[in-house]
This record gives C-alpha cells, structure tokens and sequence, in this order.
C-alpha cells in the first residue's frame, strides 16, 4: 500500500508562533528561518542535516512555500532584520554609558 502526503498539510500557521507566520506543521520551525539558511547558500539536504528534528520533505515544503511566496517571506526577512538592527543599536547606545 502506497501512503501519500498532502503537501497543503506541511505549511500552517498559528496566531501564538511566530506572529502568526507560516511554520512547517507540527513543528514551530519557521519559513522565514529555513528561507534564510537557503537564502545564504545551503541546500535543503544541508539544513535537514542541520536540523534533524525537520525531515527533508518538510525542508522542501518550507521551501516550496518560500519560492511561491517569495515577497511576503522576504519582507518579514527583512522585518526581522530591521528588528536586529534595531536592538543592536540600543544594545550598544546602553553599553556605551
């Protein structure tokens, strides 16, 4: 007997996790996070290794969902890094006194 999966299943969000960003099911893993690692180079084979409690059908579901939804996973990248960049400045204006 041959088990399929419905990839609709893979990818959901929830109000309480991340801001309600899309997460890969079950996981709290987020788009965003495993979009960023792809973004820098890494392959799907590379952050499955990377993240043993995510299987490489997962990685590539976050993936698929990156690339069909590239504005909207790229704008909260760039949120996030607003954000860094942000409490990095306070962090170190705080230091400084």
């Amino acid at each position: 007997m041959v088990t399929s999966t419905d990839i609709g299943t893979l990818i959901t969000r929830d109000p309480k996790l991340h801001s309600g960003r899309p997460i890969i099911a079950g996981t709290g893993s987020s788009v965003s996070r495993i979009a960023a690692l792809y973004k820098q180079g890494y392959s799907a084979e590379e952050i499955a290794a990377d993240k043993p409690h995510l299987t490489l059908v997962q990685i590539y579901a976050a993936l698929t969902y990156y690339h069909a939804n590239r504005e909207e996973i790229d704008t909260d990248l760039a949120e996030e890094q607003a954000e860094y960049e942000r409490l990095a400045a306070l962090h170190k204006a705080a230091t400084k006194k």
